[in-house]
Formats: C-alpha cells, sequence, structure tokens
C-alpha cells in the first residue's frame, strides 16, 4: 500500500478521479417517493433470473442512506462522483405526456446540492438500463424508435431543465451493447427477451438487438441535439455517451485470427462507435447482418454523427480472439483466455468472462482513447468480513490498471480527462443479485454498513500521489467543474487516429501484429475513464 518512490510523472490538477455507482443498484425503495416500476422491479423476481433470487428493492438503501453515502465520498478524497437517475423515480410512467414526480426531483436536487456543497463534482447518467416499465408495456420499449425517442428526450429536458445548472457532465446511456444484447438478444437482462425459449417466451434474437441498438443511438443522438440547441449555452456543460467493449488479441498471428479479432472490436465498439464518432455504421457489421441491421435516414445521420462532446467507454478485460463461432453478439469470433502454450491470460476474477489483465486496458486506450473496467475478486461472498476487506486481487488489479492508465497518458500521449472506479458499494449486480461484489467497499446486507475495503484506499492514495496539486486550491463552496475541450471526428483532433490508421498489439504468441491489420472504428477524441469494477 505504501508508494516506493515519489511519482515520476502526474496527472493534471484538473484531472477528474472518484467512484461510480448506479442508481437501481443501490438506491432500493423501489416503491416510495413517488417512484414507477423499471423493467428491473418485477423481473428480477422472477424465478431464475437472478443467481441467488434475490431483488433490487432495498440493494444498498442508498434512498435513505444517500448522506453516509457522501461522507464516505468526502473520506476517501474524490474530486467526482459518476451516478444514474431513475427514469421511472423522475417521471413514473416515463411517457412524454406523463406527469414529473416532484418528489423524485427533490430527492436527485438535493443529492446534487449535498455534492456541491462537499465540493465533489457530480456526473450523471441518465439512463442505465431501468426503462420504465409502463413504456415496456405500452410499446415494447426499445423495439418502438418513433415512441422511445420521444419519450427519452422528454425525460432527458426534463433532467436538463432541473439539474442542469448544477451538473455539467452528462452521460445519456451505459452500455448500449449490454442494453441491446443482454436485453433483447441473450435475454439474461431486463426485459429478458430472446430466441432462447427457455429464457423468454417473447423475442427475436435474430432481430431485435439491432433493432434496440438503433433506437438507442437515436435516442441518444436526439437528447444530445435538445441539450446543445435549449442548454448547453447557458448552462455550459458537457454531454456525451458511455459505451462498452473489451480489448481484442488475436489468439495467433495467422491472418484469419488477426480479422478475427477486429471483427469483434466492429461488433462490441464499432456497432455503437461509428455511427455516433463516424457516421456510419461498420462495414462488418453491414456484411454480417445484411438487411437485419437497421439504416439511418439522411436526417438522422446529421443528428447522429458527432453528437458526443467526448468518449466514453467501459471495458473490464482482454479476449484472445479465434476466428469461426456463429455468435454474431461476438462478432462470430471465439473467445478464450488460455493462450497456444495453455497459459492464462491473466488472473482469474470471480465471473468467468473476467481476467486481469492490465496491458490491455493500456492497449485500448491507445486504441480508443477512453475505457471502463474492473475486476471482481473470486469467492468474495463468501468470505468473512476481514478477509473481504482485505482484497489484495483487486488491489492487484488497479495497480495494474493506474500504472497503465499513467503510462498512456504520460508515454503514449493519450489525452485522458477523468477515472471512475466501480463500484463506490458492493450492491445489486442485476443477474448475479448479490452473489458478486464489486465495490471497494464492503456492505453488510443485513445492516446496511459500510467498511472501506483495501482497494479503496489504494485507489485513493494514488491519485492524491498522482495528480497535480493546483496552484491555488479552490474553497469548497465555490467548486465547479471545467468546461473540458471536444475533439469532435468533425474536426482534426491532437493526435488524430482515422479509421485507416492502426495501433500496434501482440498476439498471444507475443508476435508483433503489423500495424496495417489494426483499425481504430473512432477518430480520436478526447475521452473520460470510467475504470468499473463489475457492470
Amino acid at each position: 500500500m505504501t508508494t516506493q518512490s515519489p511519482p515520476q510523472h502526474k496527472l493534471s490538477s484538473d484531472f477528474i478521479w472518484g467512484f461510480a455507482t448506479a442508481s437501481f443498484q443501490i438506491e432500493g425503495s423501489t416503491d416510495v417517493g413517488g417512484r414507477g416500476k423499471s423493467i428491473w422491479d418485477d423481473y428480477a423476481r422472477i424465478p431464475g433470473k437472478t443467481m441467488d433470487g434475490r431483488n433490487g428493492d432495498v440493494a444498498t438503501d442508498s434512498y435513505n442512506r444517500w448522506a453516509e453515502d457522501i461522507d464516505l465520498l468526502v473520506s476517501y478524497g474524490v474530486k467526482s462522483y459518476r451516478f444514474s437517475l431513475s427514469w421511472s423515480r423522475i417521471i413514473p410512467l416515463g411517457g412524454r405526456d406523463d406527469p414529473v414526480s416532484e418528489e423524485g426531483i427533490k430527492f436527485y436536487s438535493d443529492f446534487i446540492d449535498a455534492l456541491v456543497a462537499k465540493g465533489i463534482t457530480p456526473f450523471v447518467t441518465l439512463y442505465h438500463w431501468d426503462l420504465p416499465q409502463a413504456l415496456h408495456d405500452r410499446y415494447l420499449g426499445w423495439l418502438n424508435k418513433e415512441e422511445i425517442v420521444q419519450d427519452y428526450v422528454r425525460y432527458s429536458r426534463v433532467c436538463f431543465e432541473r439539474f442542469g445548472d448544477r451538473v455539467k457532465h452528462w452521460l445519456t446511456m451505459n452500455e448500449p451493447w449490454c442494453i441491446s444484447i443482454l436485453g433483447y438478444g441473450r435475454g439474461v437482462f431486463a426485459p429478458g427477451r430472446s430466441s432462447d425459449r427457455m429464457r423468454s417466451t417473447e423475442g427475436d434474437s435474430t432481430t431485435e438487438p439491432w433493432i434496440a441498438g438503433h433506437s438507442v443511438i437515436l435516442s441518444h443522438a436526439y437528447a444530445v441535439k435538445a441539450y446543445r440547441e435549449e442548454f448547453k449555452e447557458t448552462q455550459g456543460g458537457q454531454i456525451g455517451i458511455t459505451l462498452n467493449g473489451d480489448w481484442a488479441i488475436p489468439y495467433d498471428d495467422s491472418p484469419e485470427n488477426i480479422e478475427a479479432a477486429q471483427n469483434a472490436l466492429d461488433a462490441a465498439i464499432g456497432w455503437f462507435a461509428d455511427p455516433i464518432y463516424l457516421g456510419h455504421y461498420p462495414a462488418y457489421m453491414k456484411q454480417m447482418l445484411g438487411d437485419r441491421l437497421p439504416t439511418f435516414t439522411e436526417e438522422e445521420l446529421t443528428i447522429v454523427k458527432a453528437s458526443s462532446d467526448f468518449y466514453g467507454m467501459n471495458t473490464y478485460t482482454t479476449n484472445l480472439c479465434k476466428a469461426g463461432g456463429e455468435d454474431e453478439f461476438q462478432g462470430k469470433t471465439e473467445y478464450t483466455f488460455t493462450r497456444p502454450d495453455g497459459t492464462q491470460l491473466g488472473p482469474q476474477a470471480h465471473c468467468a468472462w473476467l481476467q486481469d489483465y492490465p496491458q490491455g486496458f493500456r492497449d485500448l486506450l491507445n486504441y480508443l482513447y477512453n475505457v471502463q473496467n474492473g475486476f471482481a475478486v473470486k469467492d468474495e461472498n463468501t468470505m468473512s468480513l476481514e478477509d473481504a476487506l482485505q482484497d489484495e486481487p483487486r488491489v492487484q488489479y488497479y495497480r495494474g490498471v493506474t500504472q497503465s492508465l499513467i503510462d498512456a497518458v504520460t508515454k503514449d500521449g493519450v489525452d485522458v480527462r477523468a477515472y471512475f472506479a466501480w463500484s463506490l458499494l458492493d450492491n445489486f449486480e442485476w443477474a448475479d443479485g448479490y452473489v458478486t461484489r464489486f465495490g471497494v467497499t464492503y456492505v453488510d446486507y443485513d445492516t446496511q454498513k459500510r467498511y472501506p475495503k483495501d482497494s479503496a484506499k489504494f485507489v485513493s492514495k494514488w491519485f492524491k500521489e498522482h495528480v497535480a496539486e493546483d496552484e491555488i486550491a479552490p474553497k469548497v463552496a465555490e467548486v465547479a467543474p471545467k468546461a473540458i475541450k471536444s475533439s469532435s471526428p468533425a474536426s482534426a483532433p491532437r493526435n488524430g487516429v482515422s479509421k485507416r490508421q492502426s495501433v500496434s498489439s501482440k498476439s498471444a504468441n507475443g508476435k508483433t501484429v503489423p500495424k496495417k491489420t489494426w483499425k481504430s472504428p473512432i477518430a480520436r477524441v478526447t475521452a473520460y475513464i470510467s475504470t468499473f469494477l463489475g457492470i
């Protein structure tokens, strides 16, 4: 936990860092304060949908304990806090003609006021998977482009109107791939639609994920348009989106596996990044899906392209990629953590899909300029409190991530502006229920008492040591986020990388992959990092 020598390089004094959460995962109190149902309320109650059969009714009780959570943030010395708003707590029925809950507005307004008073910059996500149930019942939510875009824009506009005087950093969506694939393809997240009739009686996995993703992109873009036209000039904020996807390494240096790794990146990241930053879907997506991939009208494309002031992305691990397979959700590639020589890519997390490989974090930073990632300590849910607080595997994960972060910034010239560690608290982990713990703070779910883990201490200490101090420290009451420069693909960004430029990497056998084989899906843009320990 101690630093061997003073840091040789530091991040700039205006670098934003902190911790993050999501409303449904921590708030609880699902039937109070005027809140309406979200698609996760009843879904989590269906037998077999969560690993332990539990739901989000209580979660970490943060609806009642938010002041305690802010005190925790203060004790960690953070500069910022990323959290999401519950759509159905603000507009219980969700629709553009439905009434706004003043109780819900007051809850978030009081919370934001308290953050600002403590000198903590609010970083707000508008949508983190908790669609109002009423909109799914009315028209199947994200499957109805004409309706959902209008309803989402109205919800966003209410948030801008009521909170935008204090909130200067907005994220429209969290992880569109998860919204689309897990909710409408694999059927493991609400609303649980899938062609697999063992999981769902409704849904078509060959069409619905792509329809949902298209609606998410358009909802994001039109909300950004509303913000820029109606609020940005007076409020002075920034708005963008948070995508997700993991770094992909060819299993070996064969041409087919090099191509497979690129296809995996296009299917996970390019699906959303290319329209938003370049104005079109990836060629591979069109080739793979044909007419099942929706198309944008010319008018829509003018709204979608460059509809983000920065690039936000979440990543968790690195996959070795082999050509072959029929899973379109992975770009028809096979994922593995086992190298050709039989060794593992890195230490195994509690989740089967996650191993610790910090070099992949740095490589993806160079590829995109922004990432979110995370690690869950294996079997932490069965440990004693004392052992759980000494979460050395998570500390080791953060040690690698933070080293990769500062190397990417100081050695590679990557322009990173912020970093959020997921999660502030152990919480309701969606389909995993409460079995999997990703927090840097241990939560005793029986008493709701919070206990800082060693990982929280490490992250806080690291950033205090590696972020340069302001020449003149601001007064707490006067803290305001600085405007963040935007480098959209429409301009020529510093150190810009076009679609056909490249980043070198190494395959599993250690050989360098030729640069010409790698194509960044977006022009490099100003970036925020959300480094998350889990979804």
